[in-house]
């Protein structure tokens, strides 16, 4: 029968250096990128032409007014309710697809809301809802169906 034997060599498996991990050389390659200049000096002297008419305006980013902060009618941590009439003839309540007169969400009428953030979408300001004491996710509500509740302080 014929015999095999392997040699192994420590140069054959690299984890298995001698040198620490920070003296190995690094074989990865980066490429490198590097700007080029264009080549189609036609639509350079179109935009050079172009400036003289817009100088009313600043061209340099910086000098852009920034935009203002939106207005919330609710801050962060206000204590809120969810007007029910408001809510169930909403699309918010006819997408979940509750049957009528669903028994499940009447804490978020009765119980006590927190608004943890407020938002700006396309369809209007929306707050961030949870819970106080019900262990359920916090929901994205419009702020026009949230009624703000004022605690008595005796």
């Amino acid at each position: 029968m014929a015999t095999f034997s392997a040699t192994l060599l420590k140069s054959s498996f690299p984890g298995f250096s001698p040198l620490p991990q920070t003296l190995r050389r690094n074989h990865f390659y980066i490429p490198s990128i590097r700007a080029v200049k264009s080549t189609e000096p036609e639509k350079e002297k179109a935009t050079k032409t172009e400036e003289p008419s817009t100088k009313a305006q600043p061209s340099t980013p910086a000098a852009a007014p920034k935009p203002k902060k939106p207005v919330y009618s609710m801050k962060k941590g206000q204590i809120v309710r969810v007007d029910k009439e408001k809510y169930l003839n909403s699309v918010n309540y006819l997408s979940v697809g509750h049957p009528p007169y669903y028994k499940g969400l009447d804490y978020i009428y009765e119980d006590r809301g927190e608004v943890l953030d407020l938002r700006m979408f396309e369809t209007g300001e929306y707050a961030l809802v949870s819970w106080v004491g019900v262990p359920t996710a916090p929901a994205w509500l419009p702020t026009e169906m949230l009624i703000k509740v004022f605690l008595k302080l005796s």
